[in-house]
């Protein structure tokens, strides 16, 4: 975490004097990944709050001990709390230096997480700003003092969804204040061994004030210490809005019916509070008809985002949009956006997960594709298919795919899974980007041993990197001998077969490596070698590490018959049969049958439907979309 701190702040230049001269020798002084005026402070704890007094004028940092959790307040003043990176440079990277051997000693942790949070809200409230957190045990000590409740005894009953929410009241008052304050809270969670952290409390301090939970299920630090330190330094340099509201508008005929992300809303029609808001976020908007929609007439959409930048300026912007209205179903399908769709189902489902069961959820899903492929079929002309031949709209070839991946996220698939895990990726899926759902939902899949020569390195012609050709995401796909890469926004896995050719691996590795047990299981990058191979995968993950959201890219091995994480390999390969769902080719014969009963009119709905509702719904909704 020191080290993710000291890169964010001052980069890989450890030096005290940059390298930022003018032309006559006179020295600029440091430069800044921060905006100016940025001011930041340190606080440690456990069973005590450790607040540190990094002023200038102190050749190393000050710790002040406060033992009180009941009534805690801050012992440092705003001048020593709160400093200039660059002004007190010297003093701060001397504290990282030795804040991890202040406690290297504590056996047993139990900290006391609460009483901190308390603290810096009572220290930011008059600007607001951001809390970045980094915990590594459940906090038991002190007020807030959370438990273990996942016992595994409320897995696949009706009561598991409490799992997924916090019944912590003191937690809960004390999120809301942080909106209030204008203050964001990002959490770093390394739970080593898998234990149990408890997201649904813990995150719900970050989803309401609209940060985020970055979350190492089973964190090993010489294989996850890059990555960590890589996702600390983003999340303290991106872009990033606080005390925001927001509010959105539609023209008549239509209303707003419900929206869907990480934010504060006291009832609903009232503007939406964020605490802080930044560039890896989205909000889904889902409208309604409230009236009747003259087809001669356009429908109007507008968003306005009030927040207050780093710098301290207050700014508002609006996007406004036009959407055509039409009447015709065909219409709606030829402009329908595959993205919008998904990401607003797979929102909507998320919100779900505390309402209703998993089992519920998922039957829902199942549905609404229904619904919608089925509207999409009655509302068009057969265009000279069979009656009997499933049929999929032009703009939406992937969607079935996409919505069984969604089932079978960790989120939503059934059997057994740890409710940290649930959690988390309920409260990603609510927050996250197109981009970023898409590829949680079907990861990229490449393979290395046959990548062609030209890949992977800029064309002649254009100067844009020619990317690889991609896979389905199977393992009927996967030759022996072979190396793939797959990606799903998350986490990045090199996976490696039993007889993979020594060859190989001395192109992508090095020479001393000629067989699977050589390589480093604790490996998270690529060696720099002179190779064709070498070079065109490091392009590769060049390439992915922008344009995949807020999570970082280091890569993990999955040696075939050696790693544990083969087995995520095979969970993230969801054309197969797998977590206790069907494969893709048995999930679209359900659906062409669900499609023909309802075209027949002999359909019977399964209980539990809840994410929409309805064919007339389902092709109301399709066509407001369109509109955002």
């Amino acid at each position: 975490f020191c080290e993710g701190v000291k890169s964010a702040l001052y980069g890989d230049d450890d030096d005290d004097e940059a390298d930022n001269k003018q032309e006559n020798g006179d020295t600029l002084g440091p430069q800044r990944r921060l905006p100016m005026g940025s001011k930041i402070g340190f606080v440690a704890f456990e069973r005590a709050m450790y607040f540190f007094n990094c002023n200038a004028k102190l050749d190393q940092a000050q710790m002040l001990v406060m033992p009180d959790l009941e009534d805690p307040f801050v012992p440092v003043g705003s001048d020593g709390l709160f400093v200039d990176p660059y002004e007190s440079k010297p003093v701060i990277i001397g504290l990282l230096q030795r804040l991890p051997s202040l406690f290297q000693n504590q056996r047993a942790p139990e900290p006391a997480l609460l009483p901190v949070l308390q603290s810096a809200q009572a220290a930011l409230s008059s600007t607001g700003g951001k809390i970045v957190c980094s915990l590594a045990a459940l906090p038991t000590w002190g007020p807030g003092r959370l438990f273990l409740r996942d016992k595994n005894d409320l897995h696949g009953m009706d009561t598991e969804r409490k799992l997924f929410q916090t019944e912590q009241s003191d937690w809960k008052r004390t999120a809301n204040k942080l909106v209030e304050s204008g203050v964001g809270v990002d959490f770093f969670l390394a739970a080593a061994g898998g234990g149990y952290m408890d997201i649904a409390t813990i995150g719900h301090v970050s989803a309401l004030t609209g940060g985020e939970t970055y979350f190492y299920p089973n964190y090993v630090a010489p294989r996850d210490v890059l990555k960590l330190t890589k996702e600390i330094e983003h999340t303290i340099t991106r872009d990033t809005g606080y005390q925001a509201l927001m509010k959105v508008r539609c023209s008549n005929g239509l209303q707003v019916s419900s929206y869907h992300g990480n934010f504060l809303q006291h009832t609903f029609g009232a503007d939406l509070e964020i605490g802080s808001i930044d560039a890896d976020k989205a909000l889904g908007v889902t409208f309604s008809y409230d009236g009747k929609l003259e087809s001669k007439l356009d429908a109007h959409f507008q968003s306005a985002l009030l927040y207050t930048t780093v710098s301290g300026e207050r700014r508002v912007r609006c996007t406004n949009t036009v959407a055509s209205v039409s009447e015709s179903p065909s219409e709606v399908m030829r402009f329908i956006d595959q993205d919008a769709v998904i990401s607003t189902i797979a929102k909507e489902a998320a919100t779900r997960m505390t309402e209703r069961t998993l089992k519920d959820v998922r039957s829902a899903l199942t549905e609404k594709t229904i619904d919608i492929l089925a509207g999409h079929r009655k509302g068009s002309s057969a265009g000279g298919h069979p009656p009997g031949q499933l049929v999929l709209p032009e703009n939406l070839k992937e969607f079935s795919m996409f919505i069984l991946g969604l089932i079978k996220c960790r989120a939503f698939k059934g059997g057994h899974e740890p409710s940290d895990r649930r959690t988390h990726i309920m409260r990603l899926i609510k927050s996250a980007s197109p981009l970023e759902l898409s590829l949680l939902l079907y990861p990229r899949f490449v393979a290395l041993h046959s990548l062609p020569p030209e890949s992977c390195f800029p064309s002649p012609e254009t100067g844009h990197l020619v990317l690889p050709p991609s896979m389905r995401a199977s393992f009927s796909r996967v030759e022996d001998g072979g190396v793939y890469l797959v990606d799903d926004g998350q986490c990045c896995l090199l996976w490696l077969h039993a007889h993979v050719s020594p060859n190989l691996l001395e192109d992508l590795f090095g020479p001393a490596y000629t067989q699977l047990a050589d390589l480093d299981p604790q490996l998270s990058s690529i060696p720099v070698l002179e190779t064709h191979l070498n070079a065109q995968v490091r392009n590769l993950l060049a390439y992915w590490s922008s344009v995949r959201g807020s999570k970082s890219l280091t890569v993990q091995l999955a040696r075939q018959g050696i790693d544990g994480s083969e087995f995520e390999f095979a969970r993230l390969l969801v054309e197969d049969r797998n977590n206790e769902a069907q494969s893709y080719v048995d999930w679209l014969v359900q659906v062409h049958r669900g499609i023909q009963l309802e075209l027949a009119g002999q359909r019977r709905k399964e209980e539990g439907e809840g994410v929409g509702g309805g064919l007339e719904g389902a092709m109301a909704g399709l066509s407001n979309l369109i509109g955002r």
